[in-house]
């Protein structure tokens, strides 16, 4: 009796453990991908995976895509990506998404190299600040072994959506003085030649932009600024892109949905304000009908337009 409650027993946990292999054993954890995009990295057979930084134990990487072999010279322009995710979630793999993949592909054709990094979460003690310092340091970390990654100096820009296409212009603004990192890359400035941002946060100190958002209620800012937004009113004009836009900023792109109520195309329509103001170089693509991360049925223009679009606008400034 016990020898058969025993098999049974042990036939029921082979059973758990196959079924656990058939979920997880083919999943690539320990990228952090899942089984679908690992299914579309799989398609680009020219990238590499490089260690850019250390900082309080963890390492954050960057994965390059190249071009075709026929297509890569000895300098080449490249584009880095910031993923997005509410500043907390996400990965560098959110490059695959449809909002960006049909880009990613069309600039890896045109002999654009595009980069996509990890970076700290706001977690804990990190802050979207800690992310931009993040950012930066890869740029700066690409900028130093340029020859090595076949990189031109001068020719490279930065894109990325959501809390992605914050963080993109806040990269791209922000002076380094003002987020300083990695103190063995600190001979390497940053100079982005155009910036494109999908569904951006755009203000902390605009509350006119709050209403109907994740930012309503104000508690985000917690998240965001590692406190609330009344204890960190320096922090948020750092990183408010609306405050850091001057009239020599590189070119920006802006993609926005209409329809959008994580992050409402106020957004962008008030950074388009500012930059007339300040008589800066931003121009923006409403896409009708789309919600956050441009969901939506009969979104205009299509996917694939807007696709093309940011591609003609970063082939502009970097050829």
């Amino acid at each position: 009796m016990r020898n058969d409650i025993q098999n049974k027993i042990t036939k029921m946990m082979n059973n758990r453990f196959i079924i656990l292999m058939l979920v997880f054993g083919s999943q690539p954890f320990i990228f952090g991908q899942s089984l679908e995009e690992q299914e579309i990295l799989d398609t680009f057979s020219n990238k590499e995976t490089v260690a850019y930084k250390t900082i309080d134990g963890q390492v954050l990487d960057m994965t390059i895509f190249y071009p075709e072999v026929n297509k890569i010279q000895q300098e080449n322009p490249w584009m880095l990506h910031i993923h997005g995710g509410g500043w907390a979630g996400g990965s560098k793999y959110n490059i695959l998404k449809k909002a960006f993949l049909g880009t990613l592909k069309s600039l890896l054709d045109e002999g654009v190299i595009c980069i996509t990094i990890q970076y700290r979460l706001a977690r804990g003690n990190t802050n979207a600040y800690d992310a931009v310092i993040d950012a930066k340091d890869a740029t700066r970390f690409l900028l130093k072994n340029a020859k090595k990654y076949k990189l031109n100096k001068k020719y490279y820009g930065i894109w990325g959506g959501s809390a992605g296409g914050h963080l993109s212009l806040v990269t791209a603004l922000g002076k380094d003085s003002d987020f300083k990192g990695d103190i063995g890359l600190v001979d390497y400035v940053p100079n982005f030649r155009c910036i494109v941002a999908y569904f951006p946060f755009t203000s902390c100190v605009n509350p006119e932009i709050r209403p109907n958002s994740i930012f309503e209620d104000e508690t985000l800012f917690v998240r965001l600024l590692g406190a609330p937004l009344s204890e960190k009113s320096e922090l948020a004009t750092l990183l408010s892109p609306t405050e850091l836009l001057q009239k020599n900023s590189p070119p920006i792109l802006l993609l926005h949905g209409d329809n959008d109520t994580i992050l409402p195309i106020i957004n962008s329509t008030y950074m388009l304000e500012v930059a007339k103001e300040k008589k800066a170089d931003v121009e923006l693509l409403t896409i009708k009908n789309a919600a956050h991360s441009f969901h939506g049925e009969n979104i205009s223009p299509t996917i694939k337009e807007l696709n093309n679009y940011a591609t003609n606008f970063i082939l502009f400034h970097l050829k």
